[in-house]
């Protein structure tokens, strides 16, 4: 929806009679229903005054449109300026333009380490001061290219008309540096092509830009055409997102996954021809291929026209098919909007999407952090609010935080409150740890989350398994594995500060003995396929949702094995560990419920973590007498056999 739309014209008149910012004010309230602040209001004047002396060119034709806070569909992202005219062939053009008022910007800590890793990485941000300190931003080119890259893809008057769309940034308090400026490093060099970067000494080269494009006014057509075109995903991108999955064995779907997925087909058909709010509802263990399914869905839904995205309230797995998916045919497309965060849907309209497929929907809260601020109501009312149809994978036993929200019972209550009509299905095969669903059904015995068990032992699983002594001796193991295909890792507990975060390049993180690394780099978010990742520890936010060959995991002190029994203890977490926020203050006071909770979110880390991996599992466990407990579970030995008081039941 555009905000402000007028011409050249009208738009110098506005600045120069200072009714701009008041314009913008009555118009975003009268079309978004949405207040802003003092801070919102006077970056309107600073940088639309500067906006004014670039349109002062005579060049630039006066009946040229002109667009400003333009609110991109299904997203809260709002594009600062547009203006539209025709090309010297009488083609309908318009240039999106980021305004910023930065003046300081320095480069990300712990780049310079990707770069040295020859990761493929593709780096978007900067550090800025916003809000009182020191943030990291996303580049502003990238920025402008994205909201272009979007209105590409989902605005079908861009492909029918045609417009062509095209993108730069306008720092105009910013100077730039001669010499290794920030903004221009040369990881930036393909993004400044395509989306140039002007700063405050570059006026006349942003000039020359638009007008490169704009030749002729267009009395404000083109931005009738962008305001009016339908949301759709665009024939280049659906012949993208085909060719991402043919050949791909990775996600071809098998056996019970492609009955889940034909049956999903078929609700969220009926949910895009009726726009009636339906819900389909799948449980599956680790390893299941809820993913893969939810891949497929995101594919086959959107070739069929549908707005639809893959959710996750977890980074780690959007960011990696992100990535992967930019390895093959997408390495010119911005691909975001088909990744969302669960946080993204709390000023959706209804039915904004066709289909939203939500992964890891046990991770999702019921309240939205941003920063210091916790807003929305309910995550899975707001997906449910923006789709027709919301598909939910579901994994109860990967609760692991105290946030963790999503259940059956509270998305059959939200989808009572809509009239959604719910259909429900399950991945049962597993088809990660070998196949073996004897290991998990070991594993879930031995962390104690399960008291029987038809495995008690390893015997006869094909699997493989093993407890190490030495830490070192882990690491050279997982090394070894990663040399095969890249694919396997080092994960631990959260039992160590992340030192190391604030871009240390002296300081290790986790240090056992003559053992020392570093947790994943912050500034990576794709530790699951980078190269760099073999000398990195991941935790649990970086690797649920996603699977290696081996992995190797670290025990810390908070899983012990004590007077016959596996326990739990939450005061060997990291201080800065946030999975059991708001339930410690309980534990202490007594609290029998959240004491319950905080053991079980624990063991399902441990759990977690040790069910990466689908060729093998290599554990190092601090506590000695643990790691001598799980030998004796692997081959069937007793304590007692081996010289060592007999085990009791694991809980």
């Amino acid at each position: 929806m555009l905000v402000y739309a007028g011409d050249k014209q009208q738009f110098l008149h506005d600045v120069r009679t200072n009714a701009i910012d008041r314009k913008i004010e009555d118009l975003m309230a009268t079309k978004l229903h949405k207040r802003v602040g003092s801070s919102e209001k006077q970056s309107w004047i600073n940088s639309l005054t500067h906006m004014q002396n670039i349109l002062l060119d005579p060049e630039i034709p006066q009946d040229s449109g002109v667009a400003i806070e333009f609110a991109i569909p299904n997203t809260s992202k709002r594009v600062d300026f547009i203006i539209s005219g025709l090309d010297e062939n009488n083609r309908h053009n318009a240039v999106i333009i980021e305004l910023k008022q930065w003046s300081e910007v320095s480069p990300l800590e712990a780049v310079d380490q990707l770069l040295l890793a020859e990761e493929e990485v593709e780096i978007k941000h900067v550090k800025t001061f916003l809000g009182g300190g020191k943030h990291k931003a996303v580049h502003p080119s990238y920025q402008a290219w994205s909201y272009r890259a979007f209105i590409t893809d989902y605005n079908s008057s861009v492909e029918d008309v045609p417009i062509a769309l095209q993108s730069c940034a306008y720092l105009h308090n910013y100077y730039s540096k001669a010499q290794n400026d920030p903004l221009f490093m040369p990881y930036f060099s393909g993004l400044l092509e395509q989306s140039p970067l002007f700063c405050r000494s570059d006026a006349e080269q942003l000039c020359s830009f638009i007008k490169k494009y704009i030749r002729k006014g267009d009395a404000k057509q083109t931005l009738y055409y962008i305001e009016n075109g339908t949301i759709r995903p665009s024939k280049s991108l659906q012949d993208s997102l085909a060719s991402m999955l043919r050949g791909n064995r990775e996600f071809v779907l098998i056996d019970e996954q492609k009955i889940v997925y034909e049956q999903i087909l078929s609700l969220s058909r009926k949910s895009f021809v009726d726009r009636k709010k339906r819900v389909f509802l799948v449980k599956g263990g680790p390893g299941t291929g809820k993913t893969v399914v939810a891949i497929n869905l995101l594919v086959q839904l959107s070739n069929e026209g549908q707005v639809c995205s893959y959710v996750t309230k977890n980074s780690a797995p959007r960011n990696v098919f992100e990535r992967r998916l930019k390895e093959g045919s997408f390495k010119t497309k911005n691909i975001s909007s088909l990744f969302r965060s669960s946080s993204g849907f709390i000023d959706s309209d209804s039915n904004d999407f066709g289909t939203l497929i939500v992964d890891e929907a046990h991770r999702l809260n019921k309240r939205t952090q941003l920063g210091p601020k916790v807003t929305g109501e309910d995550q899975i009312k707001e997906i449910m609010n923006a789709a027709a149809c919301s598909v939910f994978f579901l994994d109860e036993d990967q609760r692991v935080t105290a946030q963790d929200y999503g259940d059956r019972e509270r998305i059959l209550y939200w989808a009572k409150q809509y009239g959604a009509q719910v259909q429900e299905g399950e991945l049962v095969s597993q088809f990660r740890c070998n196949g073996s669903d004897g290991y998990l059904s070991w594993l879930d015995y031995v962390l104690g989350i399960q008291k029987e068990t038809a495995n008690p032992t390893l015997e006869g699983i094909k699997y493989d398994f093993k407890v190490l002594d030495d830490p070192i001796e882990l690491r050279r193991l997982i090394e070894e594995k990663n040399c095969i295909d890249n694919k396997a890792r080092l994960v631990a507990g959260y039992c160590w500060e992340w030192v190391s975060k604030n871009g240390s390049n002296t300081e290790n993180d986790i240090i056992l003995g003559d053992f020392a690394m570093r947790w994943n780099l912050s500034s990576d978010p794709t530790f699951a396929i980078s190269k760099s990742s073999i000398d990195q520890v991941g935790c649990i936010h970086t690797t649920q949702g996603l699977e290696f060959s081996y992995v190797g995991v670290i025990i810390g002190n908070d899983l012990r094995f004590e007077k016959g029994r596996v326990i739990t203890d939450f005061s060997k977490r990291a201080k800065s560990d946030k999975s059991l926020h708001g339930l410690i203050g309980k534990v202490r006071k007594g609290d029998i419920q959240a004491t319950k909770d905080v053991d079980i979110i624990i063991r399902n880390t441990y759990r977690t973590l040790m069910s990466r991996g689908m060729k093998g599992c290599y554990v190092y466990c601090t506590d000695k007498a643990l790691a001598q407990f799980l030998r004796t579970r692997i081959d069937g030995y007793t304590f007692e056999k081996s010289g060592v008081l007999a085990a009791e039941e694991p809980r």
